[in-house]
């Protein structure tokens, strides 16, 4: 069976596939190429978005220590009252967080309490396409909800891809199903690939195989061959970009070596620095599904993300990028108050979200209710679609209306 451009779009097919390959790119798609060139860098606003796989436990992640509730329900997993990272009297960061906390206090992270949606899922997938779709009834053949922004038009400006999935795992149904190419790269260097680069055993036959299909009729509009060919040569005009804009700087410092996260977040900075036009970026980092033995692993979890996000920003903040850039963390639920007998926690419902950088600090949105529960869980009280609007509307200019398909009240967490 011939793929389907569904199937390409799925996979990120076009940029990662061959600058995995380490192709030396045709002659035709140089040609093509050059044409964008000359494009500007935006210079706009950029989201990153930063997904946490399998249901991370807000309760010990933004922790409301002050809560008699929380003790209770808590004995072995709760976090010690000297021992959170203080918000206010009430609501503390997990001491883990020791990144995060200085950006509370100089002002860079802002924290959504108490988010989800009406009538929760309790499962990874089904909530997980929820939240991508930005619609209680997900349809998994339908554009997610940033596939639809880049549709309206979000990110336009030069010749750079308007998003990119950091990522070596199968593009994420937010990013899904637009007319618009979104790559997927996981390192510099596959992504510096271009013109010149020595070639490798095998790699003259695939380059005349390219050379030969761009002498085949092209198709029509929307056609898998032209999608293919486009996809390609936004591969290679923002490996070009990028190797110019990084030329004769210094590597950026304060990554943690041992933090595959960080080193993703590395590499955005790079590209953000670097100028690209590129107006999402979209990262995730896994393993939250924490039913049993939570307390060591979440911890070491939470220490990974706060560290590659400090790192991030302060990055960010020594290069003047950081007024231009949001961060948006989430994970498809939160998990039950009352700890299970595996000494962990399982399913639950609602739980913060973070933004950080150009943001209003501090907390947003009314503490968790531990006493007014709805089967075991805290009960949600600020849909997630209003962070979405507010993201879209107030940060990206992107009309959330046209997005979401109905009107959401904003929050009042951004600055500007």
């Amino acid at each position: 069976m011939q793929p389907s451009r569904r199937d390409f779009l799925r996979a990120g097919v076009g940029s990662s596939t061959l600058l995995a390959c380490g192709l030396s790119v045709p002659t035709f798609l140089a040609r093509t190429a050059n044409a964008f060139a000359g494009s500007p860098a935006s210079g706009g606003r950029v989201l990153v978005v930063l997904q946490l796989d399998g249901g991370n436990d807000g309760l010990n992640t933004v922790v409301p220590y002050g809560d008699d509730n929380y003790r209770k329900h808590r004995p072995h997993l709760q976090v010690a009252k000297n021992q959170v990272l203080r918000i206010d009297d009430h609501m503390g960061l997990h001491p883990a967080l020791t990144g995060l906390s200085p950006l509370l206090q100089k002002g860079q992270l802002a924290v959504v309490q108490s988010v989800g949606y009406p009538n929760p899922n309790r499962s990874h997938f089904e909530s997980m396409a929820i939240w991508h779709a930005g619609r209680l009834q997900p349809d998994a053949s339908k554009p997610g909800w940033l596939a639809r922004a880049l549709d309206e038009g979000l990110g336009r400006s030069g010749g750079d891809a308007a998003a990119l999935h950091i990522s070596s795992e199968l593009l994420p149904h937010a990013l899904y199903g637009s007319q618009r190419q979104v790559p997927s790269l996981l390192d510099l260097e596959r992504f510096r690939r271009r013109v010149g680069v020595p070639e490798s055993a095998g790699a003259a036959e695939q380059r005349a195989a390219l050379d030969q299909v761009a002498a085949l009729d092209r198709g029509g509009p929307g056609s898998l061959l032209q999608f293919v060919q486009r996809s390609t040569v936004l591969s290679y005009t923002s490996s070009a970009r990028l190797e110019d804009a990084l030329h004769g700087q210094k590597p950026p410092s304060g990554y943690p070596d041992n933090n595959g996260l960080a080193q993703r977040f590395k590499l955005i900075a790079q590209l953000i620095k670097a100028g690209l036009g590129t107006s999402i970026y979209y990262t995730r980092f896994g393993g939250f599904d924490t039913h049993a033995n939570q307390q060591g692993t979440h911890f070491g979890l939470l220490r990974e993300m706060g560290d590659a996000l400090k790192a991030f920003l302060d990055d960010l903040t020594a290069s003047g990028d950081s007024r231009r850039v949001l961060v948006l963390v989430f994970s498809e639920f939160g998990r039950r108050l009352t700890e299970n007998a595996s000494g962990g926690t399982d399913h639950g419902t609602a739980a913060p979200v973070l933004l950080l950088g150009g943001v209003r600090p501090g907390l947003h949105g009314p503490y968790p209710n531990l006493t007014d529960l709805a089967d075991g869980d805290p009960r949600h009280a600020i849909d997630f679609r209003q962070v979405y609007a507010t993201v879209l509307d107030r940060w990206l200019a992107c009309p959330a209306q046209g997005v979401l398909g109905e009107k959401f009240e904003h929050l009042p967490v951004l600055v500007g």
